[in-house]
Order: structure tokens, then sequence, then C-alpha cells
């Protein structure tokens, strides 16, 4: 019994991952046109504590190429207890920014009106009932903005006609091994939302790179039914578009779109970051999404158990050391092809270790995540 688990365990895995591969594949790069732009952006930020990130942020803004009279960005502050405020009426007084941005209303800073247990969707919330536009993005005041990203959104909506767009997300440093280790985490989570895209089984998003039109999230009325929950901004509203009109929400696989952030600096930031994350996977009414955990998991799990399993003789060792190359294979090839669009291909170097890592960290996070709560930006949320 237990050596037919075993085999079925890392069968599921085998498959899943081959069709995310298949997926990724089908998703064509998006190639711009050097159209003219046209569309009207409301970029939304919530910030909390981010004092040392925000200067980067803005001048990703300042160096942004698109037209200035065509976007506005609202900063939503989440009742922080730093500098946060400051530094951004610090670095709004350059010279620089007062050059380019002769309009004081191009970038705003506002409160968050706290209504429900999620901060984050508040914030989202209150920028969205005073942005100017009806085309929504928001991103985290952590992230660094590629020069022609919304030029690139811009083209997408005027070459596709979407209701919302997914794009992409990585972190931005690989230096010590854990930050590698989280590279390649999120390009392997990244290489699965490309995939589901391209079975046309979208089921992740992430809230640092996503665009939509203010008009549909109204009509889904935002945030209602999932506000209770503290994480979930982004994959719940994916959700919500997909009812509307499934064709219309959009995975946008050009590398001048990708928004890089910073991985945590250490080892129990990352695990109450995963517990967030975590939080709201038993949440989401997402079939595929519920699958693709539970194959990931039970494969992740049958890697752990392979040593007794072979201690104890019940599965051959050729034919469990015959399955487990051919996982670390499959997992090789989509992360391979995640980060040679990502242009992150040095982080494989540390592939093999990463390997030995991930499922005993994997499979303590699942587990934790049912019971525990977690903090994050010096707040405790339940799960």
């Amino acid at each position: 019994m237990m050596a037919f688990i075993f085999i079925i365990a890392i069968l599921l895995y085998l498959f899943l991952i081959g069709s995310l591969i298949h997926g990724f594949d089908r998703v064509e790069d998006f190639k711009m046109k050097d159209l003219k732009p046209k569309t009207k952006f409301s970029v939304i930020v919530p910030f909390r504590n981010e004092a040392e990130n925000l200067p980067q942020l803005l001048d990703s803004i300042l160096q942004l190429n698109y037209p200035k009279l065509l976007f506005e960005v609202i900063l939503v502050d989440d009742d922080s207890e730093d500098d946060s405020v400051k530094t951004i009426r610090k670095v709004l007084d350059t010279k620089s920014f007062k050059k380019d941005f002769t309009r004081t209303d191009v970038i705003k800073v506002i409160k968050n009106n706290r209504l429900s247990n999620s901060p984050k969707k508040d914030a989202i919330t209150t920028a969205i009932k005073i942005a100017q536009h009806d085309w929504i993005i928001t991103t985290d005041a952590d992230c660094t903005l590629p020069k022609y990203w919304l030029d690139t959104f811009d083209e997408c909506i005027q070459t596709y006609q979407p209701n919302c767009i997914v794009a992409p997300v990585t972190y931005n440093d690989g230096g010590a091994f854990l930050k590698r280790f989280q590279i390649m985490d999120i390009l392997s989570l990244q290489g699965a939302t490309i995939g589901g895209f391209g079975l046309r089984l979208p089921f992740l998003s992430n809230g640092a790179n996503l665009a939509y039109r203010k008009s549909i999230f109204q009509l889904v009325e935002g945030y209602i039914d999932n506000d209770n929950l503290a994480s979930g901004d982004d994959i719940f509203l994916l959700e919500k578009f997909k009812k509307v009109d499934p064709k219309k929400v959009f995975y946008l696989k050009s590398d001048k779109a990708i928004v890089t952030t910073k991985p945590v600096s250490n080892l129990k930031l990352l695990i109450q970051q995963r517990l967030r994350w975590a939080s709201k996977t038993s949440h989401n009414p997402n079939w595929f999404s519920k699958l693709v955990g539970l194959v990931v998991f039970l494969g992740n799990l049958a890697c752990i158990a392979i040593l007794p399993i072979l201690f104890f003789g019940y599965v051959k060792p050729r034919i469990a050391i015959a399955l487990l190359v051919i996982k670390l294979s499959i997992d090789f090839l989509l992360l391979f092809k995640t980060s040679r669009f990502f242009k992150q291909e040095n982080v494989l170097f540390s592939y093999v270790w990463s390997c030995i890592f991930y499922p005993f960290f994997s499979v303590y996070i699942a587990i934790l995540s049912l019971f525990k709560s977690y903090q994050w930006k010096g707040r405790t949320f339940k799960k």
C-alpha cells in the first residue's frame, strides 16, 4: 500500500508539472508594436512602514517612459509607524520630481480607511474610490517598476481589450542561498501561473503587478465575500473577473512588464510570509488551485518519505530513484523555462541544494498553516 501511494503521488506530480510546462509554452510572448499611448491608468500602492523602500519605488516611477498626463499614482498609508510619509514628501520635493511632475495631483498620498480584517484590501478599495481612471494597476511599496511598464500594459489593452491583466513578478537579489532559494521559489510560482493561463485554467496572480478595469471591480463588488481574510487581494479578484468573462483575463508575458521586489532577509520572515500566502489557499474557490496544492504537497511528501520507504523495502531502489530523478528533471525544466524568461538562469546553480531543502520547507509550511496564525507588518492575523 505504501509503495502504491508513493508511486501514484510521484506520477500525479509528474503529470501536473508536465501539463504546466505545456501550458507555459502555449502562452506567447507579448511583442510591443510601438502603438501611440492611449490608456489612462491609476496606479495604487498600499504601504506600511516602507520608508526604506519607497525612494526606490518613486525613482522607478520617475523613470517611467509613459506620458505623465496619462497616469496618476495613489499611495495609501496604512497607519505607518515610521517616516514613510515624510520620506515620500521629501522625494517629491526634489528637483527631478518637480521638473517632470509639474502637476501636483499626479502623485497623491492618502490615508487608509480600515473597514475589514484586510488592511491591504481596504487600502486598495479606499484608493479606487478616488481613482480618476478606469484602469487600475496595483503594486507594492518594495517594488521597482521597469521603464516600459505602463507602455506594455497600454499596448496589451489596445490589442486584446481585456478586463484583467496578470503580469510577471520576481525577486531582484540573488546573493546568499536563502535569497536564491526565494528567487527559485517565486520563479516556480510564476511558471505555474503562466502554465495555468496556457491551460486555460488560470489560478494564480500577484497583487504586486495586477491590472483591471475599475468598472468591473465595482461590478463584482470588489472584495465583498473575502474581506474577512487578510491575504488574497489578488487571487480572489482573479476568480471574480473570470466569472464575468474568462476570455478577458489575460497574462502579460513580456519581459518589459516584469516588476521586481525584494526577498525577505531571514528564515523567520520567510516562514511568516509563506504562512500568509498559504492562509488563503483553503478559501480559494478554484478547484484547480486546490488540486495543484494537493498534488504538490503529496509530491514533496513523497520525496521526504523516500528514505524510510527504501529502508523498509516498500519499493525497489531503482524504481524509487528513477521516479525521483524524473521528478527533479521535470521540476528543473519548468524552472529553466521560467528563469530564462525572467533572465535569472544564474540561480539554477543552487538548484540541487534547493531540491533538498524545498520538500521539507513546503510540507512544514503546509502543515503549520492549518492551525497557526502569522505576523506581517507588525500585525498578527489569524488563519
